[in-house]
């Protein structure tokens, strides 16, 4: 034994935690919070105010949530999981009956003077129950019909709660999360093969249903669609979003118009800048080589979460840590084809960077999961 291993393995089990603490990953998540906060004191014109300064508190807040829950051993995490997921769709349930309605949706609950959006704590709940059923479950089960009926029941009720509020872009990332869990447990992909197919059927069912009573959309949801295919059709209306964001884009060059000079942001020619579009801000500031610098944080986090899984001896860990870095993927997928016109517009906002209270704290509270799986993993 070396005389480094031998004096962590003296110090007290509270300073071995922090010594076993995935560092890097902490320093990626303050990195891209960091450039969060530029962005938002950018786009407010210079001012802290309304969306730097609390989402700098929300941050720290979130930070110190992350520490707690990484500190706790992960055994506790899953012998909660099953409470946690029924809290999360009660909760859901909650917002059918109480909950606040705000821009056309109802989707959040007033709890004092707290004020939750429930689907961002149910995509990771979620995350926490499959993968504590796999590992409940005997490994020759996992693709019988009867064990996989079960997990897809555990998915699909929250998705229907949760495009009745109704937001479409959350239900599909709740479907993406359970399936990535599902996919890593050992499903057979005949089962994905299957779902692909229902989903082909399902596309084809929306475009045939429009206009008619059974049509499976919203209106809203439909004009979304045509804009995806034609923003120019209707460049003031419903195109006029991603038609702004495709100029930011394209606007900032490879280098940027620079800090705080983005003119699209700036005399609010592009809507959302501060929640669902802030990466179209931050590219027209700082580029190509801004942008790319960005993503390659967001890969290096989702890197670091897959080699912490592999590495991994218990099941229930490392199926958490891969749902949770799916889960954070597939967020970046759909915010960024969203902005870039590559799928509809469906309001998902961008991890750590986008304006909002709930997503920055379950978001953190999710990374703390990543943390205790990493720091109590068998060595």
């Amino acid at each position: 034994m070396s005389f480094l291993e031998y004096r962590i393995t003296t110090v007290p089990t509270g300073f071995r935690k922090i010594l076993h603490l995935n560092w890097a990953l902490v320093l990626l998540i303050c990195a891209v919070a960091t450039a969060g906060f530029l962005m938002l004191y950018s786009v407010a014109g210079g001012s802290m105010e309304p969306w730097a300064g609390p989402q700098l508190s929300k941050f720290i807040l979130g930070l110190a949530v992350m520490f707690v829950i990484g500190f706790v051993p992960i055994w506790f995490w899953q012998s909660l999981s099953g409470l946690a997921y029924a809290v999360a769709f009660l909760l859901l349930l909650g917002v059918e009956f109480f909950g606040h309605i705000g821009m056309g949706a109802q989707r959040w609950i007033e709890l004092g003077p707290i004020r939750l959006q429930p689907s961002e704590m149910m995509k990771f709940t979620l995350v926490m129950a499959l993968a504590a059923y796999y590992d409940a479950l005997d490994s020759n089960k996992v693709s019988k019909p009867l064990w996989v009926l079960i997990p897809v029941l555990i998915i699909v009720a929250p998705t229907v709660l949760v495009l009745m509020q109704p937001n479409l872009g959350t239900s599909l990332m709740l479907i993406l999360g359970g399936s990535a869990v599902m996919f890593c447990a050992g499903v057979s992909i005949w089962y994905f093969g299957a779902v692909i197919a229902v989903g082909v059927g399902a596309v084809g069912a929306v475009f045939v249903g429009r206009g008619t009573p059974w049509q499976l959309l919203h209106d809203y949801q439909y004009r979304r669609i045509d804009t995806f295919l034609d923003p120019t059709a209707d460049p003031l209306g419903a195109g006029y979003n991603i038609i702004q964001a495709k100029i930011a884009l394209g606007s900032g060059g490879w280098s940027g118009k620079g800090y705080m000079q983005g003119t699209q942001s700036r005399l609010n020619f592009l809507p959302e800048k501060h929640t669902d579009f802030i990466f179209t801000t931050l590219a027209e500031e700082f580029g190509f080589i801004g942008a790319f610098s960005l993503l390659m944080l967001y890969t290096l986090m989702i890197a670091f979460c897959i080699s912490s899984a592999l590495q991994n001896k218990d099941r229930f860990a490392s199926l958490l840590t891969l749902g949770v870095a799916a889960n954070f993927f597939f967020y970046l997928a759909v915010n960024l084809s969203m902005v870039m016109g590559m799928a509809p517009v469906v309001g998902v906002p961008l991890p750590l960077l986008s304006y909002g209270g709930s997503a920055m704290l379950v978001v953190l509270a999710a990374f703390g999961l990543v943390q205790s799986a990493h720091i109590h993993r068998p060595r």
